[in-house]
């Protein structure tokens, strides 16, 4: 690995939240590590401008070309993506929410409803950094990329979770343009296992068409643990026919 390789990686590594120095592992692989999560990656210069990638937790990086045991990516752009991605599923994997939700309000009174609700705003601020940082501040739906607009969506309602867990889980939120953060809260659309949307026959074609649902629309990078909270909002939530 030449030194401007190395400066190259190391640059994509910073940017992209792996902040601690990466660890020369081999004379062309990097190990990426960050305070905030103890999974790694690892970086191999492929070829010129191609990087085959390996992590401790193998569900951090989209899945290999079989046979191949790593992800390998062409250019610096493509491995950016990768790496953001990467850090923040490793930021927001269930249940470290949560374990930041508990140290932050373990002082906090709750005796009171007015007390439990600032509590319980606090959670919800975490939720919507956890969902912005998984989601890389777009809707996963439209690609819309104005965060101030877009709204952190529970998939499992909060007040029906039955945990801090559940409620805090990444994995039970989507990162929604407004207009569907409203049609999913309310039923009137939800999704496919494998991210399609369904639209509730409940809604009349006028107001189909005045909202302007693609049926094509559909969400890339929905994760097996998003299944159980879409099959809940499928059966509990969604306006059937």
């Amino acid at each position: 690995m030449s030194p401007l390789d190395r400066i190259r990686l190391e640059k994509a590594a910073a940017d992209c939240g792996f902040e601690r120095e990466p660890v020369l592992v081999t004379e062309n692989k990097l190990e990426l590590r960050s305070a905030l999560f103890p999974e790694v990656v690892h970086v191999r210069l492929a070829g010129p401008m191609e990087y085959a990638l390996t992590a401790s937790l193998s569900e951090l990086l989209p899945p290999a070309v079989a046979p191949a045991s790593e992800v390998v990516v062409s250019g610096i752009k493509e491995l950016y993506a990768v790496l953001q991605h990467a850090a923040a599923l490793a930021r927001t994997l269930p249940n470290r929410i949560a374990d930041r939700f508990r140290k932050q309000t373990e002082a906090m009174p709750k005796a009171t409803e007015a007390q439990r609700l600032v509590v319980q705003r606090v959670g919800q601020d975490l939720f919507r950094g956890a969902l912005l940082d998984y989601w890389q501040g777009r809707c996963c739906v439209t690609g819309l990329a104005v965060p101030s607009l877009l709204r952190a969506s529970h998939i499992k309602p909060w007040a029906k979770c039955a945990s801090d867990n559940e409620r805090l889980d990444v994995f039970n939120g989507l990162l929604l343009a407004p207009h569907l953060d409203a049609l999913f809260d309310g039923g009137w659309i939800s999704f496919s296992d494998q991210g399609g949307i369904l639209v509730s026959k409940q809604l009349s074609a006028a107001a189909f068409a005045q909202l302007g649902i693609a049926l094509e629309w559909s969400i890339s990078g929905l994760k097996t643990a998003h299944r159980g909270y879409l099959a809940h909002h499928r059966e509990h939530e969604f306006r059937h026919g």
